[in-house]
């Protein structure tokens, strides 16, 4: 099975690619994950992304092609999840390119959809430990703390992170929409895109992935 999810933030891509890696027996391949090693190993895509992400501007596609090109080609990962890559529509074109290199062909592309009102609800509902040394978060509509405003690890005040305003939420949102948008386009003319409710609880949502993927 290999499958790229697609989502908004505050979707759950990363908690369903999880399970998905879990019960399916796929490899993840996350590019937030591929990049933060680049970075850490300080090699020279690596260079080039540590300023970018440091004044929270997106790496180039170029670059993060690349470095998923990189990774495929070395550790070929055969039965795998992406999640936050392809994020545009060149980046789809260039992975389209990369697996028929590699002789590979997507199974489908999950697509969670949710409104973005609901998307602002959620992640607007986060507080996070002022903390630094805990920087435990929690979710006021779905796991909130035992005591409220006060983070049950350690005692410290809980607050809301400037990432987590609805102001910056709209902001991420509407770029998601304009660099996304085509991509999900490309997908669906292909016959690969599966859309998927990220409304209902996380088990409910996996199980309805599970139900609409291919039969291999």
């Amino acid at each position: 099975m290999r499958l790229v999810l697609v989502g908004p933030p505050g979707s759950g891509k990363g908690t369903q690619a999880e399970k998905l890696c879990e019960r399916l027996g796929l490899t993840y391949v996350g590019t937030g994950n591929i990049l933060r090693e680049a970075i850490k190993q300080n090699t020279p895509v690596g260079k080039i992304a540590r300023p970018l992400l440091d004044q929270g501007l997106l790496v180039p596609d170029t670059v993060v092609n690349d470095l998923v090109a990189e990774l495929f080609r070395t550790a070929r990962p055969e039965r795998f999840v992406m999640d936050g890559y392809p994020r545009t529509y060149a980046q789809a074109i260039a992975f389209d390119a990369l697996l028929s290199q590699q002789f590979l062909k997507l199974d489908a592309v999950i697509n969670l959809t949710i409104a973005d009102d609901e998307v602002v609800r959620r992640i607007g509902s986060r507080r996070c430990c002022s903390n630094k040394d805990c920087g435990v978060c929690y979710n006021l509509a779905f796991r909130p703390p035992k005591t409220e405003n006060v983070c049950d690890r350690c005692g410290s005040p809980l607050s809301l992170r400037d990432d987590d305003k609805e102001e910056t939420i709209r902001r991420r949102l509407v770029e998601f929409h304009r660099i996304t948008d085509a991509l999900i386009e490309h997908y669906r003319r292909a016959g690969l895109l599966v859309d998927v409710s990220a409304v209902p609880p996380m088990e409910t949502v996996y199980k309805n992935i599970e139900r609409a993927l291919p039969q291999q």
